[in-house]
């Protein structure tokens, strides 16, 4: 991250804080709910399965932009569908980086070519090793792999959803993450439960072991992109949602920080680290603050 960038964020931070203001940093462009993979904990795939308009896209980016969004992620349904009349995801990041956003994330299920080096991290769902990850989300475990290994930069962000059925593959997937030249780190998650996936939810017991193993790995100098100083509030959910400085954009639609944050109780029971983050970073709390600027440091 440039210093500048750093201090730009800074500023935001300290005025969000001392004025206790609420408007957001952080915006998630939806550019399409179409994808290839049906995955056990996903409720948001191929609802529409409409690839949403560059025009469309384009113009939700510079109004976001304008209203002070600096930290832009594209996600889907699956990302690298998305095409419109010869435009590629790779001509969205290109577009967003000349705008004058100084960090452009993708989130992508890492099934198709990752030839995204404009991006400043690609977030790759990969939730266990061979079998788990496959029992989730189907027979792609291989084929993410071979991707990850043709990738033409380190800029990879392994991302798990840490379930029911993967809660003792954290250590397996960490190892993939800490031994492959192109993946920057790992990013985990609790599951959320969005509709018809509450039984994938774990519980406070089980989300305080998971936590424990992943402090672990970070004495072992695992590369971890997540704020161990905000654990402590994340089994719990003992964090202040929604996170206002975050917020999502559909086609013109736009939620605060989730698409389903509407859903009764899904925030009391929300499974993002980034969050229960964001919302600690802006309510204050000086120990989280120091934690994220050194990780965006080092990993972005």
């Amino acid at each position: 991250m440039k210093l500048s960038t750093l201090l730009s964020f800074s500023l935001f931070g300290l005025s969000t804080i001392l004025f206790r203001r609420t408007k957001p940093i952080l915006a998630t462009i939806i550019v399409t709910d179409a994808c290839n993979l049906h995955c056990k904990h996903c409720s948001v795939n191929n609802v529409t399965g409409v690839i949403h308009s560059y025009e469309s896209i384009r113009d939700e980016m510079q109004r976001l932009y304008d209203e002070g969004i600096r930290i832009l992620f594209f996600c889907g349904g699956e990302t690298f569908l998305w095409k419109d009349n010869g435009r590629t995801l790779r001509d969205l990041v290109r577009e967003a980086k000349q705008m004058g956003y100084p960090i452009v994330n993708v989130v992508t299920n890492g099934t198709y070519p990752l030839e995204l080096p404009e991006a400043d991290l690609l977030l790759l769902s990969l939730d266990g090793s061979r079998e788990l990850h496959n029992a989730i989300r189907g027979d792609t475990f291989d084929l993410i792999l071979q991707n990850i290994d043709a990738a033409p930069s380190n800029n990879i962000c392994l991302y798990m959803a840490i379930n029911q059925i993967n809660q003792e593959e954290i250590e397996a997937v960490a190892d993939i993450a800490k031994s492959h030249p192109n993946i920057r780190a790992i990013s985990f998650n609790f599951h959320t439960p969005y509709p018809d996936t509450q039984a994938l939810q774990l519980d406070v017991a089980q989300k305080t072991d998971c936590l424990r193993r992943i402090e672990a790995l970070m004495d072992q100098g695992y590369p971890i992109f997540n704020l161990r100083s905000a654990f402590p509030y994340i089994a719990e959910n003992r964090f202040k949602t929604p996170c206002r400085q975050c917020l999502v954009s559909e086609n013109g639609t736009r939620f605060l920080c989730g698409r389903c944050s509407e859903v009764p109780g899904l925030c009391d029971n929300c499974g993002y680290f980034f969050a229960a983050e964001y919302s600690l970073v802006f309510s204050g709390n000086p120990r989280v603050i120091t934690d994220m600027l050194f990780t965006y440091l080092k990993y972005i």
